[in-house]
């Protein structure tokens, strides 16, 4: 927490404070051991409540624990608990028997908190202020850091909060260790006690009262005591001063030494680093600044709300009134009146051993999207086949179908979570500018005239959905107006294309826009195309975003109607392979050839969404087998079924811990459900019971009162039911009938609604439970305030009167800026007392303010208890459909984000117009803490062998056998796609 932003050797605060939070440990255990043992039985049902409500809250903590201080939400959560769980400490039993008084504490805690920030930000302005006037060294010109500040305060503060109730309190000094001794009758408890003598003595010697003034030169009688002041005596000089003066005084001293030996000199900063420090740098500085995966479920992400927002627009304004496509079409025609100049690259024919390579889906997380791009960017992969080890070679061409970042086609999500994975993969040439837009494509190297020379990996790329969010606007600027994606070269000027490669073969890659269907102007071009280019004999592979015959299947639609009058009356089975993404998993489905049936327009069917994006499952298609007339069977599926089966349990614990932004929406949900049932005040009955059973029954009794409650006089919260329920009913995806989309709506917010009663019967007994036993609502909104004032001069004594001038000083602000941060931790009794003034008055008593702070008060509560259960109960529901009903497949994983299960196909046209499919697969996808160079080797890979097939297709006029395509399927263990990662 102190460390500076930069290494320097002497860190005489830090190694103050870690010495002062060592000995605070020690002390506390020596002290109290035996205490906490011996008071435990007699005080079970107060540690039964401890143990619930440290529970509660850390259930509610446990998706924050090990997170940064970004991002902003995390650290709020945590203040948020660390606050309402003090406040509600204190209002429970004390801890008086543990040696430690909460109440004491928790006042000197805000009282020097204040102090320490108000001295240390006038110290910072003045030191400041010495460096204008070149008073101090210019080097250390670094202005210190408002959470450092802040930081040092708080654990300067706890350590003399601790430290005085250890040994500057007399009123538990006068407990001395042979009264204690006496106490104990166990030998392990004696031996403690020997400890508790050694505090003692430590505490007499280091931390023991002050003193008179007579003790101490010039400056300290000024400093402590005022004398200098009085015209050198005061008529009353105290006898004995707190120690925690001079306590905070020296951590105060600490820090201004350090702060002011660092900057003043310089030296720190110029010191050489360690070389375990220049190692650490080094790392932090070579891995790679990329962003994490998308929080789907985020209720708080300005870029989940733009991306509906672009949605809505996309679809009453582009979808049947403006088209991207058509505008295209238009351009080509009027630049240069033949439209295949621009669509069609025919510059691959020549070439005799070719490569290329097929992802989709990339640029959601960086550490992904980056482990797919580095090993498409390695110059060969060695891969194990048959007993033997074969070369991949890097694709001469990459093709990558569509989704290019998430959640939204903007500069930001392009820049960052796709063109910096790639650049960071294979580095673009050094003399191309990243803000450059390219008029005249191609953009060649110097010395290269045409792209038949250009001999390095380009770029063709189509779009999905999401790229169609802003109407392609930014698809056009980043992929057309641009000539490099990392160190791929981009010849595309238009969003779909033709490409002509050796041997026969071809690749049409199709833009379906949001319609999910090519336009007529894209329709004439590749019909044309087919009818004087694409040879009897040849073989065609169509790339589309959307796999129309799963998600057909799947919806029970029937979509793509252009597309398949292409397939099927131009094509006439020269389409040996159909590749899509959008669902983000592996898939393979292949022709049964069925002597009987009719002949397949299509042999091979390929999903391979897998680029980068959060992995989607594969059970959800086991039973697909139909595709335009003709039988398929499925030959592989990544993850398996019973993987993918598997994956989809993570949705009912970890869909909190994957999506904590989810909290935001879920508390204020269940609070809106339940905001008309607070207070309860007839809750006697469930407490008075005898037997559990008893108990039970009025505790289940009261809830469904609370429900008729709300059907029957509710205002507000049978709003948020009715509004919650026609959400649900709404939130079940259409492919099921209306009723049963109704009841599963309904059981949805039957579920959420009874938890939601359970938790707000259970705070109000809480509550109602503690005002009984007179923990609650004995005295008022200022507790630990009025308490502070009362043992403040007994405690704090203030010989010089210090504190009345510092009132006097600042007009009474600093005595009320206390009084209210005290207030704070008083919530728990502001609800109890209002609780009690509405159920012996009614609701008619309080003022609006009065009701606002109630209301406010109750929410900072139940919103913690609240949260962890509706993220329960929501990832229970997607668990239910996604593997017993087989819906939400994209709402049931896009929660869990899962980052591994990556994949992408390489294609090899041999010599003799063969075509060699592989598909390598990454299981785990790690995070990446170093770079390699461009030119670095092949990755040497733990492989297991999926299965082989060679499949041989026949052309049905000719008889001649046609294209072979030979499928290699490669799953790998562990990628390993950094050299020393």
């Amino acid at each position: 927490m102190l460390t500076h932003t930069y290494p320097y050797p002497h860190e005489h605060s830090r190694h103050a404070m870690i010495a002062v939070i060592m000995g605070c440990l020690f002390f506390i255990s020596s002290d109290n051991m035996h205490t906490l043992v011996e008071k435990l039985d007699n005080n079970f049902k107060w540690w039964s409540m401890y143990a619930c409500l440290l529970g509660f809250f850390y259930f509610f903590s446990s998706p924050f624990l090990g997170k940064t201080i970004q991002p902003s939400y995390s650290t709020f959560s945590r203040w948020h608990v660390a606050w309402i769980l003090v406040a509600a400490l204190y209002h429970l039993p004390s801890f008086q028997s543990m040696g430690l008084d909460l109440r004491m504490n928790l006042s000197l805690f805000l009282t020097i908190y204040t102090s320490s920030v108000v001295f240390l930000f006038v110290f910072h302005i003045v030191f400041i202020g010495f460096w204008h006037l070149g008073l101090v060294s210019r080097v250390a010109r670094r202005r210190p850091a408002i959470l450092t500040i802040l930081q040092n305060c708080a654990v300067l503060s706890i350590a003399c909060c601790i430290f005085y109730s250890h040994c500057g309190n007399r009123a538990i000094l006068r407990q001395t260790p042979l009264e204690r001794r006496r106490s104990s009758n166990s030998t392990w408890l004696t031996k403690l006690v020997q400890i508790d003598e050694l505090k003692d003595q430590v505490c007499s010697s280091w931390f023991a009262p002050v003193g008179s003034a007579s003790d101490y030169p010039l400056l300290s009688k000024w400093v402590i005591y005022g004398e200098l002041a009085c015209n050198g005596s005061c008529p009353v000089t105290s006898d004995e001063i707190s120690p925690i003066y001079s306590l905070w005084a020296t951590f105060i001293g600490l820090y201004i030494a350090n702060y002011v030996v660092e900057r003043s000199t310089g030296w720190a900063l110029a010191h050489p680093v360690s070389v375990n420090n220049y190692e650490k740098l080094k790392k932090q500085q070579m891995k790679p600044n990329f962003l994490d995966m998308v929080p789907w479920y985020s209720g708080t992400s300005a870029d989940l709300f733009k991306t509906v927002f672009d949605l809505l627009v996309s679809v009453t304004v582009f979808l049947g009134r403006f088209d991207m496509r058509m505008m295209q079409a238009a351009m080509t025609k009027t630049c240069d009146g033949d439209e295949r100049k621009e669509l069609l690259y025919d510059h691959f024919t020549d070439m005799d051993d070719f490569w290329f390579d097929f992802m989709a889906d990339t640029g959601d997380g960086g550490n992904s999207s980056y482990s797919v791009a580095k090993l498409l960017a390695q110059p060969f992969i060695n891969v194990p086949l048959d007993d033997d080890l074969v070369s991949l070679q890097r694709g001469n061409v990459l093709l990558i179908g569509g989704d290019l970042a998430y959640p939204n086609p903007s500069a930001f999500t392009y820049e960052k979570r796709l063109f910096c994975p790639f650049e960071y993969a294979l580095q673009p040439p050094h003399w191309y500018k990243n803000d450059s837009i390219s008029v005249e494509k191609p953009e060649l190297p110097e010395g290269v005239s045409d792209l038949k020379h250009y001999d390095g990996p380009q770029c063709f790329l189509i779009p999905g959905n999401h790229d169609w969010f802003d109407g392609l606007n930014t698809f056009m600027r980043y992929i057309c107006h641009k000539s490099w994606l990392g160190g791929w070269l981009m010849p595309q000027k238009k969003s779909y294309f033709a490409l002509q490669l050796p041997k026969g073969w071809w690749v049409f890659g199709l833009d379906l826009a949001l319609h999910g269907d090519i336009d007529v102007y894209q329709f004439n071009f590749f019909s044309e195309l087919v009818k004087e280019k694409v040879g009897k004999d040849d073989g065609v592979i169509i790339i589309t975003h959307e796999p129309n015959w799963l998600l057909d299947w799947y919806w029970k639609d029937d979509t793509g109607k252009n597309m398949r009058h292409l397939i099927c009356a131009f094509l006439k089975g020269r389409c040996k392979l159909r590749m899509a993404g959008d669902l983000h998993h592996y898939m393979r489905h292949s022709c049964t050839h069925q002597s009987d049936g009719p002949a397949a327009h299509v042999e091979h069917l390929l999903v391979n969404g897998c680029g980068g994006a959060f992995l989607h499952p594969t059970h959800v298609f086991s039973d697909f087998s139909k595709f335009y007339g003709a039988s398929y069977d499925s030959k592989s599926a990544y993850p398996s079924f019973k993987d993918s089966s598997r994956i989809a349990l993570g949705n009912i614990l970890k869909f909190r811990k994957k999506n904590w932004q989810f909290d935001f929406i879920g508390g204020i949900i269940y609070f809106v459900l339940v905001f008309s049932l607070f207070p309860q005040c007839k809750l006697g009955h469930i407490l008075r019971d005898d037997s559990f059973s008893g108990h039970l029954g009025s505790f289940l009794g009261t809830v469904w009162s609370a429900f008729v409650y709300i059907t029957e006089q509710s205002y507000v919260s049978f709003t948020g039911v009715v509004m919650l329920l026609v959400a649900a009913i709404m939130f079940v995806p259409s492919k099921i009938s209306r009723k049963r989309r109704m009841l599963i709506g309904v059981l949805h917010v039957a579920a959420h609604l009874t938890a939601a009663l359970i938790l707000m019967l259970l705070l109000e007994l809480g509550i109602e439970t503690c005002i009984q036993h007179k923990l609650l609502a004995t005295s008022g909104y200022h507790t630990l305030y009025q308490w502070y004032k009362s043992v403040e001069n007994e405690h704090f004594p203030d010989p010089t009167g210090l504190r009345v001038r510092i009132e006097q000083w600042t007009f009474g602000f600093y005595p009320a800026c206390i009084k209210y941060l005290m207030s704070a931790f008083d919530i728990p009794e502001v609800m109890a007392v209002t609780r009690t003034n509405i159920c012996r008055e009614g609701m008619e008593s309080l003022s609006r303010s009065g009701a606002a702070i109630y209301y406010a008060s109750v929410f900072l509560y139940f919103w913690v208890f609240s949260t962890p259960v509706v993220s329960l109960v929501f990832g229970s529901y997607l668990y239910i459909c996604i593997n017993w009903l087989h819906i939400h497949f994209d709402e049931a994983f896009s929660s869990l984000r899962i980052a591994n299960y990556k994949s992408f196909t390489r294609f090899h046209i041999k010599s003799d117009g063969d075509l060699e499919v592989f598909t390598l697969g990454v299981d785990k996808a790690k995070e990446c803490m170093c770079l390699m160079s461009p030119g670095a080797k092949g990755m040497e890979a733990r492989q297991r062998l999926g299965f082989r097939a060679k499949i041989d297709g026949k052309d049905e006029s000719s008889q001649k056998v046609s294209k072979q395509m030979v499928c290699n399927n490669i799953a790998t263990r562990s990628y390993q796609h950094c050299k020393n990662c």
